[in-house]
């Protein structure tokens, strides 16, 4: 919960914006300032006071605790023009926090945390359970020093500029060893714990044996991500209580399922209670990984219950990122996160240009020219089944005559694949001509470079016939100078030569230029690889410079009725 706290009308009035934004995140804490403070301090995950910083700091003092356990605080200033992070950036998320409050009341979200300042992710802030000296290794970060990185179980952390070898450390691994005095651990949740139980066993000896068998293994406790069992144990009080204490979520599959996996150690017992020979090790193993500890029993006796451990490997993540038009304004708050996001970046030379400086430090750029689509498409899936958190772009919508298709052709699922939607084209371009898309249309690509020309036209043919609004991509280059006026032929044998035409070039870019015309007028010549070319329908019209598609036809004609 975020307590949100004012003294004054105008910081009531913002507190009370973020009230109204935020209705289920929030709670307003009225009375003396002081009070107030106290009380959401003790009572919120996070604070919003509407107050200057020095009397926050003031109030605050008294209460500190310690980074661990203190609340984010963010302080908004009376005329609601700034979002500062004061407390608990970090471990708090006061810096997330402030970007929030910043976007919702139009305020600028100041944050002094170092590593944010630097563009580089806190250690702290990876959602990865940590341990060791962060503020150590995170200064040498910053300072430039080599920092090596070990990663003893592939995860797809965020681009870190780390080095092969250096003083500092960053270690990723599951094993129980301890942090040395320059070395952060990071904690992947990499384990997966399969349990069996009889009916009645106590959650303390489910647990015993789940901490007997990790410590026995060296494993760490932090990277058990989830304990797995079968559905007939969904309820079964000691699982989930153990499950509860561990802090991981309680997984549970269908006998079926599991009867399914191959396992070393089945047995008759499980497959007469609940229709499986294997429940610890088969629910551990099912969604494959490695077995680092076969099935093992509890110490009580008689034993109720069992357990196995798997380490599953850490799953690459491709996002496959549509920049836009090209306008840095309409590339969309997600695909800019997106790109802060991966380790690793794939893309056109020119498309990478445009993004360069939204990149994180330590980004590993793999950038390629004209021509080389699927060698980029199964570099990125390549280096996503490599663990990595890979950002493939493509300008407008990745998945519109660009990136999505050939990478997702590649891609099988062993690797998380997210989609991020831009603005295409077709959508920029009209936008700048008014609103051509009204009504039904379609898009297609003029190129035969993938498509036979036979297939183009039949497309193109049924579009006419169709009577629907045509957006035109690549419409001609210097090698390809005779398809566009074949196209508009075949559309120009169904319209009326005064059907209007959309012409826009490098839509929302500096050199934008735009420009109706008709289907008789359009001269194929001025178009090129640039262009967007939108061929209205038998309703489109020109209305005061524009072009119009209704929605529908009553609305026609009653402007016809009206001329």
């Amino acid at each position: 919960m975020i307590g949100l706290i004012s003294a004054t009308a105008a910081g009531a009035a913002a507190r009370d914006r973020l009230a109204a934004a935020w209705p289920e995140r929030t709670r307003v804490y009225e009375g003396p300032v002081g009070q107030a403070v106290r009380a959401a301090f003790a009572e919120c995950e996070q604070l919003v006071c509407f107050l200057a910083t020095g009397a926050v700091v003031r109030l605050l003092a008294p209460l500190l605790a310690g980074k661990a356990a203190d609340p984010g605080v963010v302080c908004v200033d009376e005329g609601g023009r700034f979002a500062v992070s004061l407390l608990g950036g970090h471990a708090g998320g006061a810096n997330a926090l402030a970007r929030e409050v910043g976007a919702v009341l139009g305020a600028e979200p100041v944050v002094t945390t170092a590593t944010d300042a630097a563009g580089l992710p806190g250690l702290d802030t990876l959602g990865l359970p940590y341990e060791g000296a962060v503020a150590a290794v995170s200064r040498a970060l910053l300072d430039g020093e080599p920092v090596a990185l070990e990663a003893e179980v592939v995860w797809p952390l965020p681009p870190l500029p780390v080095a092969p070898q250096g003083a500092y450390t960053i270690r990723v691994t599951d094993r129980a060893v301890a942090a040395g005095e320059r070395e952060v651990l990071l904690r992947p949740p990499s384990l997966v714990v399969g349990v069996g139980a009889s009916k009645g066993a106590p959650a303390e000896e489910v647990l015993a044996l789940v901490e007997e068998a990790l410590r026995e293994a060296g494993l760490s406790p932090r990277s058990v991500a989830e304990l797995a069992t079968v559905d007939a144990k969904a309820q079964e009080p000691g699982i989930v209580a153990a499950a509860e204490r561990l802090g991981v979520p309680l997984v549970t599959y269908p006998a079926e399922e599991l009867a399914a996996v191959e396992v070393p150690n089945p047995s008759d017992a499980p497959l007469a209670a609940v229709g499986t020979p294997s429940v610890a090790e088969a629910a551990a193993l099912v969604r494959g990984g490695e077995l680092l500890v076969p099935k093992r029993k509890s110490a009580a006796r008689p034993a109720m219950a069992t357990c196995a451990v798997v380490r599953r490997p850490g799953r690459g993540r491709l996002a496959v990122v549509g920049l836009g038009p090209g306008a840095r304004d309409l590339l969309t708050p997600r695909a800019a996160a997106e790109l802060r996001r991966a380790s690793v970046l794939v893309g056109l030379d020119q498309y990478v240009d445009q993004i360069r400086d939204l990149l994180r430090p330590g980004t590993r750029v793999l950038e390629s020219g004209l021509g080389a689509e699927e060698e980029r498409a199964r570099t990125a899936v390549a280096q996503a089944r490599a663990g990595h958190a890979v950002a493939l772009i493509g300008s407008g919508d990745a998945g519109v005559y660009a990136m999505a298709s050939p990478a997702l052709a590649e891609a099988s699922d062993d690797i998380d694949v997210v989609g991020v939607p831009g603005v295409t084209a077709a959508l920029a371009a009209g936008a700048v001509l008014g609103a051509p898309l009204g009504h039904d249309h379609v898009s297609i690509s003029l190129s035969d470079l993938h498509t036979p020309w036979e297939v183009i036209e039949r497309r193109v043919r049924a579009a006419a016939e169709s009577d629907l609004v045509v957006t035109f991509y690549n419409p001609r280059s210097r090698g390809r100078d005779w398809q566009l006026p074949k196209a508009l032929a075949i559309l120009a044998g169904h319209r009326e030569p005064t059907t209007p035409v959309g012409v826009v070039r490098n839509a929302s870019r500096p050199d934008e230029a735009a420009r109706v015309t008709t289907l008789a007028a359009l001269d194929p010549a001025t178009v090129d690889m640039m262009t967007v070319v939108t061929v209205g329908n038998t309703a489109t019209r020109r209305i005061a410079g524009r072009m119009v598609t209704p929605r529908g036809y009553r609305w026609q004609a009653s402007q016809e009725g009206a001329r």
